[in-house]
This record gives C-alpha cells, structure tokens and sequence, in this order.
C-alpha cells in the first residue's frame, strides 16, 4: 500500500490551482503576471517530483531548496496580483496555500540538511 506524500500532492494540487487561475487571467487579458505565475506555480511541484527521486540525500535537499525557491517567486507575483489593479481575482486562498507549502518545504530543507551535517550513527 502506497503512502500519500503530502508535500508531493499539496503541491501538485497547488499547480492545478494555478493552472486554473492562469487561465482566468489570460481571460482577462493579463498576460504578463499570468504567465510568470504559471511558469513558477506549477515548478514547485516539478522540482518536489525530482526530489524525491533523487540519488542522495543531497540531491534531494538541492532540489527541495529549489521548490522552496519556487514557492517564494509564486508568493511574490501573487503578492503583485493582490496590491495592483491588474485584476479583479482574489488570491488571497492562494497566497494562504502557497505560505503553507513554503513552510512545509523550508522545514524539509532544514530537516535533510541538519541529517546531512549531522548523520546518525549505527
């Protein structure tokens, strides 16, 4: 029986979602936040997928950190969104789903990397 990784749906949900707003702002012929939004919002769960099949503990710390840079860019042009006029849309959900999975990710990151420095012994 397979186990649900959290990190690993929430950010792949996340990315529908985004896809899902991409979509409504390109409707609403904003095209240049949308599609940095895009590009952004859905690598977070790209580079979360090649963490976890990643070759070691450092790959997978290396790649998480990038997820977790990803999430911070995807926070910032929601930011932009949400205190311009350039849309009417409310992000404030996304801005709330984003900030969890940035938590999620830097605890993921600082956890591997303390492991890394510090392994345990047999």
């Amino acid at each position: 029986m397979k186990t649900t990784n959290l990190i690993q749906q929430r950010s792949f949900d996340f990315a529908k979602q985004i896809i899902d707003l991409y979509s409504k702002l390109q409707h609403e012929n904003e095209f240049v936040l949308s599609r940095q939004l895009l590009k952004s919002g859905t690598s977070v769960g790209a580079n979360v997928e090649e963490a976890i099949a990643g070759q070691s503990r450092k790959d997978f710390a290396a790649k998480m950190a990038i997820a977790s840079k990803e999430a911070r860019e995807t926070r910032y042009w929601l930011r932009l969104l949400k205190e311009t006029d350039l849309s009417n849309i409310d992000v404030t959900d996304y801005i709330t789903e984003i900030e969890a999975i940035i938590n999620i990710l830097t605890k993921i990151v600082k956890t591997t990397q303390s492991h890394i420095q510090n392994p345990v012994q047999d």
